[in-house]
């Protein structure tokens, strides 16, 4: 299977691609990794494709999306007229890529509750319109896509999760970004989970706290 990794320096990003590369069961995986300076994962360029991709240029994207079978998104798109989501989508859309995994955050659908909710509402505010709209451009997109809602991060090394889908109250409040990685090699493994999904994705176990748990 021929996987993109878009925003690919990012933290999370970079767990799955070491998961990828060193695992036997992604060994049969053809990586290509887009980041805006490349020389930042220079280190894998034997190991992945890596192509200088800014998330805002839509040629660049079109480039890197050609000839895939699995588009992750590796972070947030926070822009006002969401370009990224749009970029990706047209770029998928022309390629007839079908598949794709996209970052966003928790309390797009007012499924946090309590006062962690309110607290999160708080402080996601600014960016919560795009992040809804990415969501909705994705939905009616008619591409296959899974929309990962993810919690406050700490860096725990530790894979304990349990996912909500969007009908559902969200289950915690952080997660380790060992967690969502699992999740996202979880759907790279057999891309038929979570289709037309928005999942959220958290420790079970920080369900009632106030606040993130580091």
């Amino acid at each position: 299977m021929k996987l993109l990794i878009l925003a690919a320096n990012g933290q999370i990003a970079q767990i799955v691609e070491q998961r990828l590369l060193n695992e036997p069961a992604f060994q049969d995986i053809d990586l290509t990794l887009g980041l805006r300076n490349k020389n930042r994962l220079a280190n894998l360029q034997k190991q992945a494709t890596i192509l200088e991709v800014d998330l805002t240029n839509s040629q660049e994207i079109e480039q890197a999306v050609a000839g895939q079978d699995l588009v992750f998104v590796g972070v947030v798109d926070h822009t006002s007229n969401n370009v990224i989501t749009k970029n990706v989508i047209a770029a998928m859309k022309k390629h007839q890529v079908q598949r794709v995994i996209f970052t966003n955050i928790l309390g797009l659908y007012n499924e946090v509750s309590g006062e962690f909710g309110r607290w999160n509402h708080e402080q996601v505010l600014s960016g919560l319109p795009a992040a809804i709209n990415s969501d909705q451009l994705l939905a009616e997109s008619g591409l296959q896509y899974t929309t990962l809602r993810l919690p406050w991060l700490n860096d725990r090394n530790e894979v304990k999760y349990t996912i909500t889908t969007k009908d559902q109250p969200y289950n915690g409040v952080s997660g380790s970004r060992q967690s969502i990685a699992d999740v996202i090699l979880q759907i790279i493994n057999n891309p038929d989970l979570f289709v037309n999904e928005s999942i959220g994705i958290a420790d079970p176990n920080t369900q009632g706290a106030k606040r993130p748990v580091y």
